[in-house]
């Protein structure tokens, strides 16, 4: 899967993916195939950090 380059569009898409369909990060990058690290680097940068136990990039 391609994931949006823009950091604001990339934290919309996955946020509402892990509200919709995922119950963790981990389950979300496994099943799309996708980089872990690249997500919370991308987003870190933007200044949002993963939160377990909300589901989502704050």
């Amino acid at each position: 899967m391609m994931l949006p380059k823009d950091p604001f569009m990339l934290l919309s898409m996955i946020n509402m993916k892990l509200r919709d369909q995922y119950p963790s990060l981990d389950a979300l990058c496994d099943d799309l195939d996708v980089s872990k690290a690249e997500i919370e680097e991308t987003l870190g940068k933007a200044g949002y950090k993963y939160s377990q136990e909300q589901n989502a990039f704050i």
